[in-house]
C-alpha cells in the first residue's frame, strides 16, 4: 500500500514528486509522457473530444497528500489553476490522518431522467395510466442499453409528478436508472428519448423535454473525519470553526463562499479524473438549496474528546467509464494514481477532498485569516509575472513575506533588485 504521508513533499522537485506518486500505478508510457508534460495531448484527440478545436489550455495537476480514506492511503490528483488549494487539502488531511482519516459511504448510483408531458387533458388519470404501463416502459428503456443491464444497472423504477405552473399543469415522469460505474447522462437521455412515443400514446399529451437531472439526490456521497484540535491550532480555533460553519448554515451570502471553497477541492478532483465539473457543481448547489434555504454542504461539531468532527453530504454523479474518463490519457492516469475501482469509490475520495478543503479554509479564516496562506502562494505567481527566473522565485517570495508586503508592485521591485544583483 502506498503511504500518502510524504514528509516535505512540497520541497521535492517535480521529477521526485512524479516518481513517488506514479511508482507502481501501472501507467502506460503514453500516460506518463502526457501527465509529465513531455508529450502534449494530440490535436487529433482534442478534435475528437469537442467541436471547432483550434488549441488547448494546460491546467496544472497537483497531488494532495496525507489522505487516508476507509483505511486506505491514497494520493489525490487535483487539476486547478488556483494557488493554495492543493496545499490546503494536504494540510487538513494531515490533521485527521492519525485519527483514522476519512470514512465514506454512498446511497447508490441512481440517476433520474425527466420527461415533461404537456397538453394532458386529464393529468391525474394519465398519471395512473403511466403506472399501469410501468413494466412495459421500463422494459423498453432497458432494451436501449443491454450492456448496462448486463452489469446489473438499467431502468429500475418510475416516479410521476403533477406540477401546476403559472400557465399550465405539467405531467413530469422520472425514469429511475442505475448507471453503475458511469456518470450516466448518455444512457439516461437515450432511454428518455426512446420512450417518448410510448409516453405520448399512454397520456395523450405532448412530450417536450427529455433529459437527465443533475440534482442526483439518489446518488448521495457522504464523508466524515475527526481533525486533531492540536493540529488545527487549539481549542479557540476549533470553536471558531464551528461558529463559522453556523454562520454559513444560516446566511446564504456566507454559504455561497463557504460552499465555493468546498468546490475548490471537489471540482479539482472531478476535472483531473475527466468527469463533468458543471454537473457536479450544479447538483451540489441545488442540494444545498433543497430545503428552500441555501445552506452549508458540510457540518462541523466538537466531539467528546474535544476534537473537530466534520461531515459532508452531496450528490456526486461521477464515473470511471465513458466520456473523457476513457478518452483523455491524463484522466486515465489520475484514476490509476488514485487506485479506485468503482464510481462509488471515486465519489468518496472526491467528497473527502471537499471536506478537507473546507476544514482548511475554515481553519485559516478562524486563525490568521484567509489571505496569509493564499497570498504567500499567490506571490509565486506574481514573481513569475514580474519576470523572475525559477531559481529566484523562492528568494523573492521569502523577501516579500518577511516584509509582509505581497503587492505586485513590491514584488516587481524585489525581482528587479535581485536581477541587478543587489
Amino acid at each position: 500500500m502506498t503511504n500518502s504521508k510524504v514528509s516535505g513533499f512540497y520541497r521535492l522537485s517535480t521529477k521526485e514528486r512524479f516518481d513517488i506518486v506514479t511508482k507502481g500505478c501501472g501507467l502506460t508510457e503514453n500516460e506518463i509522457n502526457i501527465l509529465s508534460g513531455e508529450q502534449p495531448l494530440s490535436m487529433d484527440l482534442a478534435d475528437s473530444m469537442i467541436e471547432n478545436v483550434i488549441g488547448q489550455i494546460g491546467i496544472p495537476v497537483g497531488i494532495a497528500t496525507n489522505f487516508k480514506i476507509n483505511g486506505k492511503d491514497i494520493f489525490i490528483p487535483m487539476a486547478t489553476e488556483e494557488p493554495s488549494v492543493v496545499a490546503a487539502a494536504s494540510n487538513a488531511a494531515k490533521a485527521t490522518y492519525e485519527l483514522g482519516g476519512f470514512f465514506t459511504s454512498m446511497s447508490g448510483t441512481i440517476m433520474r431522467g425527466q420527461i415533461q408531458v404537456l397538453n394532458v387533458a386529464d393529468p391525474y388519470a394519465a398519471r395512473a395510466k403511466i403506472f399501469e404501463h410501468k413494466e412495459e416502459i421500463l422494459e423498453y428503456c432497458n432494451e436501449k442499453d443491454p450492456t448496462l443491464v448486463s452489469l446489473g444497472g438499467g431502468a429500475k423504477d418510475l416516479e410521476v409528478n403533477i406540477i401546476p405552473t403559472t400557465n399550465q399543469i405539467m405531467l413530469v415522469i422520472h425514469l429511475i436508472v442505475d448507471t453503475k460505474d458511469a456518470m450516466g447522462a448518455n444512457a439516461v437521455n437515450t432511454m428518455a428519448e426512446a420512450v417518448t412515443p410510448t409516453i405520448e400514446t399512454i397520456t395523450g399529451g405532448k412530450v417536450v423535454l427529455r433529459i437527465i437531472s443533475n440534482l442526483a439526490d439518489r446518488r448521495l456521497v457522504r464523508a466524515r473525519a475527526v481533525f486533531s484540535t492540536e493540529a488545527l491550532g487549539g481549542k479557540e480555533v476549533v470553536e471558531n470553526i464551528v461558529s463559522a460553519f453556523e454562520f454559513a448554515d444560516f446566511d446564504p451570502y456566507r454559504a455561497a463562499t463557504h460552499n465555493k471553497g468546498i468546490m475548490n477541492g471537489i471540482s479539482a478532483v472531478v476535472l483531473a479524473t475527466g468527469n463533468d465539473t458543471r454537473a457536479v457543481e450544479a447538483g451540489a448547489h441545488a442540494y444545498a438549496s433543497i430545503s428552500g434555504h441555501y445552506k452549508s454542504l458540510t457540518k462541523w461539531e466538537i466531539n467528546v474528546d474535544g476534537n473537530l468532527s466534520g461531515s459532508i453530504e452531496l450528490p456526486m454523479a461521477v464515473g470511471i467509464v465513458g466520456g473523457a474518463t476513457k478518452t483523455h490519457p491524463v484522466a486515465q492516469a489520475a484514476l490509476k494514481i488514485m487506485g479506485v475501482s468503482s464510481a462509488e469509490e471515486l465519489a468518496g475520495s472526491i467528497a473527502a477532498a471537499g471536506l478537507a478543503q473546507n476544514a482548511a479554509a475554515l481553519r485559516a479564516l478562524s486563525a490568521e485569516g484567509i489571505q496569509r496562506g493564499h497570498m504567500s502562494l499567490h506571490a509565486r505567481n506574481l514573481a513569475v509575472m514580474a519576470g523572475a527566473t525559477k531559481s529566484d522565485i523562492d528568494k523573492i517570495v521569502a523577501q516579500a513575506i518577511k516584509e509582509k508586503d505581497l503587492r505586485y508592485d513590491r514584488i516587481l521591485e524585489i525581482t528587479k533588485a535581485i536581477q541587478r544583483g543587489e
